[in-house]
């Protein structure tokens, strides 16, 4: 990856709906250089994908938790089991292996508090696996980002 590769992903995670042209035009490469490169940088994994980022209080009620998971039993499959049991759960946003302390970092975002119990229930109280939940209920956002610095 050169500097003209980052430069594009940096313009492309600031606004990745502008045209190939404004894109070639803000990173000061031709539009056919740029196009190339975008298709190489996605094939190559660099950009996963794209997304629109919604804001969750223009959309309806929101909580966001912060959830500490800790396992009984932390072999490496109980742990691929417990990944595979948040993955299919849309509330669960963001799940991390996290070391020292818990074994899971989990970002949820439920309508509200009954929404949360009742994922807290169904995928944490249910799995036998499971020894402690802990969940801290954001009270305000006072920064969001999905920017990375390249």
């Amino acid at each position: 990856m050169d500097e003209i590769d980052r430069r594009i992903l940096n313009a492309l995670q600031m606004d990745a709906a502008q045209t190939n042209a404004e894109l070639a035009a803000a990173v000061h490469v031709s539009p056919p250089t740029c196009l190339r490169r975008v298709k190489q940088l996605r094939e190559s994994g660099v950009i996963q994908r794209e997304v629109a980022i919604v804001a969750p209080e223009k959309v309806g009620p929101s909580l966001t938790a912060l959830v500490e998971i800790s396992l009984d039993i932390q072999a490496a499959e109980r742990m691929v089991e417990f990944e595979a049991l948040v993955a299919n759960e849309a509330a669960v946003l963001q799940c991390y292996r996290v070391a020292p302390g818990p074994d899971f970092v989990l970002v949820v975002q439920v309508a509200d508090m009954p929404a949360y119990h009742a994922l807290a229930h169904r995928v944490f109280t249910s799995h036998a696996n499971v020894r402690n939940v802990k969940a801290y209920f954001s009270t305000f956002r006072s920064k969001f980002e999905t920017r990375i610095a390249v």
